[in-house]
């Protein structure tokens, strides 16, 4: 199961234990002033027998509507008496209702047929915890990528700009056939935070994101083929291929072999098939490096297949050390 799917799950578990609990709260509070006040307990046992006396009506085969509408207006009346019993025994008037952290939803995750703005936060929250990259989503947006480090030369500067305007509008237009990017450029030039960046945004839209940095995607890989006998969850390689954007870090760091080259060349052919996006930073500073690094297969389709974006400059973290 994609994590998109798992969280979409996960969330609706949580929305039905949320009203649960909400329910069993009020509950918990109308046998309370029950046992304490015996006119609230005479009041709360008329008003549990509503849903029974309206089922009766509805099953009785005639027009019922005029007895509906009585009943409706006796349990008004009711609802109207335990406001004025629960504020004359010093309690709140709403103390005996189910109090829903989603008052506009009822904590069902829907309102009107649409998901409600909570459901919809809470399933960001997870893609973002379950994207691999929590943190840096944390830390790394559009809104704090500053050009001003990009200076020590024109063409540096342009450069970049270029970079994150094309970075934005990638992730304002993003769908699941969007395009594969390429980042290369030296140490600490920003092509992580740019992939960060990018993330936020794909993930506030609601699609699958999922990172890792190359030798994180090697090492599941491995586990997946030399970790025999472990549990079927404990096979992550599937996102990989599953999810909606991938972002692969530092290529470049792994050790490089034939098994390693096997798993690259299958996530990056794979996705293109699909047509699936994947992000690729490398701190491999010229294709001429790349080649010396990587099969002729796998160097064609970056280079052939992605879009590619040059980082320039000095590197951002010895910057701000100065």
């Amino acid at each position: 199961m994609g994590s998109k799917q798992e969280n979409f799950r996960r969330v609706r578990e949580e929305y039905a234990e949320k009203a649960q609990r909400a329910e069993a709260k009020a509950e918990a509070r109308r046998a309370e002033v029950s046992q304490k006040f015996p006119d609230l307990a005479h009041v709360e046992n008329e008003l549990s027998h509503f849903g029974a006396k309206l089922l009766t009506l509805l099953r009785a085969g005639t027009n019922p509507k005029e007895q509906v509408a009585r009943l409706q207006r006796e349990n008004e009346e009711l609802l109207a008496r335990r406001k004025k019993l629960l504020r004359q025994h010093g309690y709140p008037e709403n103390y005996c209702d189910i109090q829903y952290e989603c008052p506009k939803c009822g904590d069902t995750g829907y309102r009107d047929l649409k998901m409600c703005s909570c459901m919809k936060r809470r399933l960001i929250e997870l893609g973002m915890e379950s994207s691999g990259m929590a943190n840096l989503l944390r830390r790394q947006n559009f809104e704090n990528f500053s050009l001003d480090y990009y200076k020590d030369s024109e063409k540096t500067y342009e450069i970049m700009k270029k970079n994150l305007e094309g970075a934005k509008e990638y992730a304002e237009s993003f769908t699941q056939n969007s395009d594969s990017l390429l980042f290369f450029g030296g140490t600490g030039l920003g092509k992580t935070h740019l992939s960060s960046a990018i993330a936020n945004r794909v993930l506030a839209k609601g699609y699958d994101v999922y990172y890792n940095s190359a030798v994180g995607m090697i090492s599941d890989f491995e586990r997946r083929r030399f970790g025999a006998g472990m549990a079927e969850e404990g096979d992550d390689t599937a996102r990989y291929t599953e999810c909606d954007l991938l972002i692969i870090d530092d290529l470049g760091t792994e050790v490089v072999n034939q098994f390693t080259l096997s798993c690259l060349y299958y996530v990056i052919s794979t996705r293109l098939n699909l047509q699936k996006p994947t992000i690729v930073s490398t701190n491999l500073l010229s294709f001429s490096e790349l080649r010396k690094t990587y099969s002729d297969r796998i160097v064609s389709r970056l280079m052939g297949e992605y879009v590619l974006f040059p980082f320039l400059g000095t590197d951002v973290r010895k910057q701000k050390l100065q």
